[in-house]
């Protein structure tokens, strides 16, 4: 399965949807790797899985096939491990020609695209996704970064990779939590464009839960192709890729609060000590802006309760603890979405009808926070 994503009204690159990575030699010789180096950038999760194979696998095909595995883990989504990567590719001597390659989830795609876009002043790039998050999203629409100190993606480019390749058979060897985290950026593209599509997960709960093959096909198909849409009218996010973000304006301060928890839990030499997953971060955020716009008369309270079933039958959380609304709203405030001092929300008139609001007060935040966070200080 391919679609194709257009960049000003031009042919960009094409995602390819397949169950195995047979296909990816061919779709790279059409890139002349012949005479070019390629840099397989992966992390020490999955580069033990696949990374082996896939240089095997290209090989023959080009000038030659090297891999570079940094260590895994969000807390090293950052300018350090891109300086680590930057060396290598200097001591190999890659040039502007030459190519990487991003296999594995969000974190090694967006770190990998912006080493691309900064090296050499441009490198060409291609994201080779191995989770269902960065199957649905961080692989496609071209925004690569890394974070900074505490400021989560604060430092990145828009640059467009060259392909983007799916192997579902990757998505067998993820761990359950891990899989189902990846459920929240699904639900989000189905609740903000497609009420059809919210529908149909919904009816196919339990074909996507036991990762019945030809049911991911559909859902990854139907969420890449909401999110190509999207990307293709607004490829910088001044206008109506904004709506993407919905449930990551607190989703995001949650997040990077939790990640603080955990390290001075750990530091404590806490042996309960827990991270929550970006998945899982978006879909309490999606909480929040959903009790907001049903708070404004915007959304029944129905459909508030119909995704918080879909969230506990999918093994997301609906309430957290250990972190304030006081805290979050603040954290709010350092996102990368604000715009004139004001906190850019993303709500619901509807299942499948987003808005950007720039009206939120931080009573209503308040008051949507305290239905998702639990008291335990």
């Amino acid at each position: 399965m391919e679609l194709q994503v257009h960049y000003e009204e031009k042919p960009c690159y094409e995602i390819v949807i397949e169950t195995d990575p047979n296909r990816l030699p061919e779709k790279l010789g059409a890139m002349a790797i012949k005479n070019r180096k390629l840099c397989i950038v992966t992390d020490s999760n999955v580069g033990p899985l696949y990374a082996r194979e896939i240089q095997a696998l290209l090989a023959p095909y080009a000038k030659e096939v090297i891999v570079h595995t940094f260590s895994a883990g969000e807390e090293n989504k950052n300018l350090n491990t891109v300086s680590d990567l930057y060396r290598d590719l200097i001591e190999h001597k890659f040039e502007r020609s030459d190519m990487l390659l991003a296999l594995g989830g969000g974190v090694t795609g967006d770190l990998t695209g912006y080493a691309a876009a900064t090296y050499l002043r441009g490198i060409d790039f291609v994201q080779l996704p191995t989770s269902l998050l960065s199957q649905v999203d961080s692989s496609i629409g071209g925004k690569t970064g890394v974070d900074f100190d505490c400021y989560k993606n604060m430092v990145g480019a828009f640059y467009q990779p060259k392909l983007v390749y799916m192997n579902l058979a990757t998505l067998k060897t993820l761990q359950e939590r891990e899989y189902l985290s990846g459920m929240g950026e699904i639900i989000k593209h189905a609740l903000i464009k497609d009420r059809e599509y919210y529908q149909w997960l919904q009816a196919n709960l339990s074909a996507i839960k036991e990762r019945e093959v030809s049911v991911l096909e559909e859902m990854i198909c139907r969420s890449c192709e909401i999110k190509r849409a999207v990307v293709e009218q607004d490829p910088k996010e001044k206008g109506e890729r904004a709506l993407l973000n919905f449930g990551h304006t607190l989703g995001h301060a949650i997040e990077t609060l939790k990640v603080d928890t955990y390290k001075k839990e750990l530091a404590l030499g806490s042996k309960e000590a827990s991270l929550l997953l970006h998945g899982e971060c978006v879909a309490l955020g999606m909480l929040a802006s959903m009790q907001i716009s049903k708070e404004r008369g915007w959304i029944d309270p129905t459909l508030c309760q119909s995704v918080k079933k879909m969230f506990l039958d999918l093994e997301l959380p609906i309430t957290t603890s250990g972190i304030t609304p006081e805290a979050v709203i603040q954290a709010s405030k350092n996102d990368k979405k604000m715009e004139d001092g004001k906190v850019k929300f993303i709500l619901l008139h509807g299942c499948g009808e987003a808005c950007i609001d720039r009206t939120v007060t931080e009573a209503e935040m308040k008051t949507a926070l305290d239905s998702i966070l639990e008291e335990s200080f």
